[in-house]
C-alpha cells in the first residue's frame, strides 16, 4: 500500500489467532500509519510473508504450527524484523525464541505502546542491518551522538567519548527504546543473557560508569523500582 504521494507504507503481518486481539492490533497500528496484514494461523503467515513485508509480530499459540516452527521456516527464507508476542512469560520459551531468529519478546498482558515502540525499535534496527543511511543509525540524546552502526559515542564537538562494550550495549538498548521505560530484568537478559537478580548489582556499577564517562548530561535515567530510560530528545541535533 502507498499513501498519495507514493511513499510505500511500511508493512507489518500480524499472526494472531485471536480475532479481538488482531483486531485492537491491527485497528492501532493502522492509526500509527502502518499497511497492515493479519494472518489468523501459521500457514497464512508463512504465505502472507513476502518481499514487501517489513516486520513480523508473531503469537506461539496458534492453532495450526507452533510459533516456534513458524519463526524457523521464515527464518530459512527472510531476515524480516520478528517479534514474538505470547503469554509464555518462562525463560526457557524466551531464549529458545531469540535462538530460533526472533528480534525480540514481547510477553501479553502487554500495554500497545510498549509494543509500538518494540516495533521502531526492530525496525530501526532491520534498516541499520540492510544498508541505512548512516543518519538513520546515529541518534542524538541530549548533546551526544550515539552512532548504532559504529558503536561509538561522540559528543557536540564531535570528541569520541569511550564505553566498554557492555555499557554501550546498555546505551543502545535504552537509544532504541527511547520513550519507554526497560525494565532491569530485560536488560539484564538482553545484555548478560540472564535475567539473575543477582546481576543488579553489576547493572548498577555499569550505568554509574557511564554517567560519569558521559558528564554531567542526564541521558540515562533511573526510573526506582523498575529499570531505566533514556532522556527525550527531538532527534534534531546540534
Amino acid at each position: 500500500m502507498t499513501e498519495p504521494d507514493g511513499v510505500r507504507l511500511r508493512r507489518l503481518l500480524v499472526v494472531e489467532d485471536d480475532d479481538h486481539v488482531a483486531s485492537a492490533l491491527v485497528s492501532v497500528l493502522g492509526r500509527q500509519g502502518y499497511d497492515v496484514v493479519w494472518a489468523p494461523d501459521g500457514q497464512r503467515a508463512l504465505a502472507e510473508l513476502d518481499e514487501h513485508t517489513d516486520a513480523v509480530l508473531l503469537d506461539l499459540g496458534l492453532p495450526d504450527l507452533d510459533g516456534f516452527e513458524v519463526c524457523r521456516r521464515i527464518r530459512q527464507v527472510s531476515a524480516v524484523p520478528l517479534i514474538m508476542v505470547t503469554a509464555r512469560t518462562d525463560l526457557d520459551s524466551r531464549v529458545r525464541g531469540l535462538q530460533l531468529g526472533a528480534d525480540d519478546y514481547v510477553t501479553k498482558p502487554y500495554d500497545l505502546r510498549e509494543v509500538l515502540a518494540r516495533i521502531e525499535a526492530v525496525l530501526r534496527r532491520g534498516s541499520a542491518r540492510d544498508g541505512g543511511t548512516a543518519e538513520a543509525s546515529r541518534v542524538y540524546v541530549d548533546g551526544l551522538w550515539v552512532d548504532l552502526a559504529t558503536r561509538q559515542v561522540t559528543d557536540g564537538d564531535g570528541s569520541l567519548i569511550e564505553l566498554t562494550r557492555k555499557e554501550f550495549d546498555v546505551l543502545a538498548l535504552l537509544v532504541r527504546q527511547a520513550g519507554v521505560v526497560v525494565p532491569r530484568e530485560r536488560i539484564l537478559f538482553e545484555v548478560w543473557g540472564s535475567d539473575w537478580k543477582g546481576l543488579g548489582r553489576t547493572l548498577e556499577v555499569h550505568v554509574a560508569s557511564m554517567r560519569a564517562k558521559l558528564g554531567d548530561r542526564d541521558v540515562v535515567r533511573t526510573v526506582r523500582g523498575v529499570g531505566y530510560r533514556i532522556a527525550t530528545s527531538d532527534g534534531a541535533g546540534p
